[in-house]
């Protein structure tokens, strides 16, 4: 799961919630905080991901994930590149790494990449600018980069179409939206963990 920008309130209660409904990740992704309130709304998360048993990763920034203590960083094309993030991080951190063709996610594993995500799997206006690769674009990541490496889909995904991605084997999934935008995102989260779980 990763939080929207929204007030940092309204991440963590979107986050308090999601823990509820089952989900195992939560993705901090703020882009207009300034870095000391982002670093303090993630170590708020961490605290709740971490009553909850579930993960915590950053987006972007590896300082903030050391300090945090989150359990991964994930880079971007225009972060640390993950050899850097790896030097410094050690294996205090898993490093993702987005990735939308399979050359692309083979040289992101071959660079020491933990896992991928993978999108856009759908349309999503949080992303237009991207070409949407679709489930079987994920798909043929997940097999460029064998079993070892997981990689998640992202963009677009909601209840109406996570079935697409089951169908081809692809059981982890972020999601903005989907909970965000929900009258009930606890419900929400827990009816997608069971369709993704089944």
């Amino acid at each position: 799961m990763i939080t929207p920008d929204h007030e940092p309130d309204r991440v963590l209660a979107l986050a308090g919630a999601v823990l509820r409904g089952g989900a195992r990740v939560l993705q901090v992704r703020h882009k207009s905080l300034a870095r000391g309130e982002l670093l303090e709304l993630a170590r708020r998360l961490r605290d709740l991901t971490s009553a909850a048993g579930a993960m915590l990763v950053v987006n972007d920034h590896l300082d903030l994930a050391l300090l945090c203590r989150a359990d991964g960083v994930h880079l971007g094309p225009d972060d640390l590149t993950i050899a850097s993030a790896r030097r410094l991080a050690g294996d205090r951190l898993l490093i993702g790494a987005s990735a939308s063709a399979e050359a692309e996610a083979r040289a992101a594993v071959a660079a020491g990449a933990d896992y991928i995500g993978c999108g856009p799997a759908f349309a999503t206006p949080l992303k237009p600018e991207k070409a949407v690769v679709g489930p079987r674009g994920v798909a043929h990541v997940t097999d460029a980069v064998g079993s070892g490496v997981p990689v998640f889909a992202i963009g677009g995904i909601d209840e109406s179409n996570v079935r697409e991605l089951i169908a081809l084997g692809i059981h982890r999934a972020c999601v903005i939206r989907a909970v965000a935008d929900s009258p009930n995102p606890e419900s929400a989260a827990r009816r997608l963990r069971t369709i993704l779980d089944g």
